[in-house]
């Protein structure tokens, strides 16, 4: 049991705190800068929206407003079967250049691909629905492509200030605080590890069609590196998300991300090969593949310490640490509409928590082959979209 609560504690070290230390040490150490230039390249901006039409004018109107010229700018909305109107406001603005696709309901996969097709751009530039860009992104996005060996930039995704900050919010917000980090120092020293979905950018040349049931933004940005090129991060091109609305709705959603994207992690493990792909294949086993299993080993370290309790005060101790840290993410739970849940303190415990459950149930559904192709959105006002 001994060996067993040490080794689980080891591997939830590595994954939590070595490894990512490692990272930012050899981002700042290992340097491999690129070139950059103003040029205007012919982009091609994708949208696949099912049942967006309470935000999508609104995002529109962004995309148009970006400091990026309008005649080197195709924008192309895909509705997946959308039945809400989402059609119908898009197509107000087709005069200004927006070329909507209705489509029959298939899944986002199916709606990239078709978009991918009727696009003419020699960079594609994925978003969502409810991003909201900053003027310059666009043109900070793709002053990378002036370096041949560059095929993808991942923009730099955000929270927004006010409005819904969704139960565990704080939580999310510090996550992706350090995943930018960990982002930047990645492609820092080679390439990052994927792009998410808000913002991002390929050559055309290296788009392949997206498969079902995948995380369409991982695999899609992945095959970049796959094709020999660089995946390389854009702190400057931003583009605003909501925060999620509701745990229920976020644990459903987060549940959907791990699971597709543990299928997409089966799709690519071509780059899992360190013969082939370097530290990247490092970056991708720990990135892709530890942190979304980390369940398991602190299943062991919680199942076992109370049976280690009367084998020295460090295993005394280590329990009273995780009794905090597990009841102070109840204790969120419990009381997230007083003024208890709107502590900073209890709310990270909570979405650590709340990440690890829903993996644990992605592994499940990888486990007995359940796939999620498509879904219904279901969302409170503000809700983030799923990435």
């Amino acid at each position: 049991m001994e060996i067993l609560f040490w080794g689980a504690a080891g591997l939830i070290a590595f994954t939590f705190v070595i490894f990512p230390v490692l990272l930012l040490l050899r981002g700042r150490a290992m340097r491999r800068p690129w070139k950059s230039g103003e040029s205007a390249p012919r982009v091609s901006l994708i949208i696949a929206a099912h049942n967006e039409a309470h935000c999508i004018g609104k995002r529109l109107e962004n995309i148009l407003a970006l400091d990026y010229p309008r005649d080197r700018l195709e924008v192309l909305l895909a509705s997946d079967g959308s039945s809400d109107g989402t059609c119908e406001v898009a197509a107000r603005y087709a005069g200004d250049g927006v070329t909507v696709l209705p489509l029959p309901r298939r899944g986002k996969a199916g709606a990239l691909n078709a978009a991918v097709a009727r696009s003419t751009g020699e960079i594609l530039v994925f978003s969502d629905a409810n991003s909201l860009f900053v003027p310059e992104a666009l043109r900070l996005l793709v002053r990378p492509f002036a370096d041949p060996e560059v095929g993808g930039v991942a923009g730099n995704q955000r929270y927004l200030s006010g409005g819904a900050q969704g139960e565990g919010g704080e939580g999310e917000r510090r996550y992706w605080d350090f995943d930018r980090a960990l982002k930047q120092a990645e492609g820092a020293a080679g390439s990052t590890i994927s792009a998410t979905g808000a913002i991002y950018a390929i050559r055309r040349s290296l788009f392949q069609d997206v498969p079902d049931g995948v995380t369409d933004d991982f695999v899609v940005s992945t095959r970049v590196v796959a094709q020999g090129k660089r995946l390389v991060f854009e702190p400057g091109a931003v583009a605003f998300e909501p925060v999620a609305g509701s745990s229920d709705l976020e644990f459903g959603r987060k549940v959907r991300i791990v699971t597709r994207g543990l299928r997409g992690v089966l799709v690519m493990r071509e780059l899992l090969n360190p013969l082939r792909f370097g530290f990247y294949s490092v970056q991708f086993l720990w990135h892709k593949v530890l942190r979304r299993l980390m369940v398991f080993p602190l299943l062991v370290m919680l199942l076992l310490n109370p049976l280690l309790l009367g084998s020295g005060d460090l295993y005394r101790w280590s329990m009273a640490a995780q009794a905090g840290f597990y009841g102070s993410a109840l204790a969120y739970l419990l009381f997230r509409n007083t003024s208890l849940g709107r502590l900073k303190l209890l709310s990270i415990p909570f979405f650590f928590c709340l990440v690890n459950a829903a993996a644990l149930l992605a592994t499940w559904n990888l486990v007995r082959g359940y796939r999620i192709d498509r879904w219904e959105p279901k969302r409170v006002a503000g809700a983030a979209q799923e990435r």
